[in-house]
Parts: C-alpha cells; structure tokens; sequence
C-alpha cells in the first residue's frame, strides 16, 4: 500500500475533528428580579470569567418569576426582590433549602429625569405640575409594593394615585420617567445610581426593608454550577460590586 502525502494526511486528521469547534460550555439559566439587571449583567461576565459557566438571565417581576418556577419553568437559580416568594417556593419544596440566603438590601428612590418639573421632596409629588407618577405593580414588585407603603405612610396616597402610572416590573416603571411618559418614578437605586437627574432617597423607615434572597431551583439538572453560582453572588467580589451600586 503506498503512503499517503503527508498534506493529505494532515488534512484528513483535521476534518475529523482534531482541531474542530470547541463543545459548548456548561450554561445555566437564572431568573432574576428586574432590579438586577445592571449589576447582575455585570455579575455574569465576571462569574463566566472565572468558571467558564455562561449564564441566561430571565429578567422580570419578582412574582411572576416565582408563578413560572411553579409552573415549571427551566430555571436553575432565583434571585428574586424579596424573601417572601423564595420562602413561599420553599414551602412547596420548590427550591434547596440550604442554598437560600439573602443576597443584598435594595434601596427605594424617587427618581426625576430632569427639571420639567418642580420636585425637590416627595410631598411635591403631590402639587398639580406633577401629572404622571411611575410605580411598579405592587402585586408583583416588591418595590412598587414598597412605593405604595412609603405613600401611606407620608399621608399622600390619596392625593398621588389618581396620578400613578403602573409599571409590569420595576425596568420598565423606571423607563416610563426616562422616556417622559411619567414626571418621576419610585424605582431602585441600582438602577438610577449613575443617571442623570435628581434622585431623592425614600426613607428606609417609610417602607418594610426590601431584603433580596437567592436560591437554586431543586428540578435543576446542574446542581453543582448552580450552587456555585449562588455562592459567587454571596462572595466578596459580588458584595463590592452590589455595593457599588447602591445595595446594602
């Protein structure tokens, strides 16, 4: 049998394979309330970095996410606005109970896009050259829900609903003031800490402490990346990043 040209040989050694695509890398997939989606956008890359693991984020309501987990939606972690949904999954023997843990303490802000409109406290939400007022659903975001308390409890939730503008998630609540669909929104710090503007703090004493817990979803079939992912989020290197943007 004669031997083959060596080009040959190298070109058959390739085709089969040898220096081919690479095989997708592991990935899992993360439901995560719509106030993570700057910092956790920036979260992902680094945890991808450093472990190879990509991760697809499902960004929305913290309540809808938690409806989708119990229907059974293909999530391996949550990472949602309050405690409650995760104890509520956690009742229904939805999640591993050892991975739950609270990731941050998120911070409500009134936020005004710019100077269209006279508003240096939140009482002067109340006066007639305010017109629309963004607040995220209250049944579904806990901000919104923190929103309303803070109203009450200041005594101008009379004087400022019939000016409210109700927003599916806390994203989309803070895009109706960027885009002047609304004079002002109450929306998390994280994501207005570098806007323009003026940014009001709501005083945390107005409203119920928006504490964020985080677990994995038990049906996941990627347990370990999983609860590698969770313990990144509770790291140091994610704590100064959550810092950085405005959580507790």
């Amino acid at each position: 049998m004669r031997s083959m040209p060596a080009l040959l040989v190298v070109l058959l050694w390739t085709g089969c394979g040898a220096t081919g695509p690479k095989p997708p890398a592991s990935e899992i997939h993360v439901a995560a309330a719509a106030n993570l989606t700057r910092v956790f956008a920036e979260l992902d890359q680094i945890f991808e970095r450093g472990t190879g693991i990509h991760v697809v984020l499902s960004l929305g309501a913290t309540a809808q996410l938690a409806q989708q987990i119990e229907n059974g939606a293909p999530f391996d972690v949550f990472a949602a606005a309050d405690v409650e949904h995760i104890d509520a999954l956690a009742r229904q023997d939805l999640i591993l109970a050892d991975t739950r843990a609270i990731y941050a303490r998120g911070r409500l802000v009134l936020w005004i896009p710019d100077g269209r409109v006279p508003v240096e406290r939140i009482e002067d939400l109340a006066n007639s050259a305010v017109t629309h007022v963004a607040i995220a659903k209250p049944e579904l975001a806990p901000y919104g829900r923190a929103a309303v308390e803070a109203l009450r409890t200041l005594h101008l939730w009379n004087a400022i609903q019939p000016k409210v503008v109700f927003g599916q998630n806390i994203s989309t609540t803070t895009q109706y003031a960027a885009t002047h669909n609304a004079d002002a929104a109450f929306t998390a710090l994280a994501l207005v800490y570098d806007q323009g503007g003026r940014r009001i703090d709501v005083p945390e004493d107005l409203y119920h402490p928006i504490d964020q817990a985080i677990a994995v979803i038990r049906r996941t079939s990627k347990i370990e990346q999983s609860r590698k992912y969770v313990s990144f989020v509770l790291g140091a290197q994610a704590r100064r990043i959550l810092d950085r943007y405005g959580y507790r």
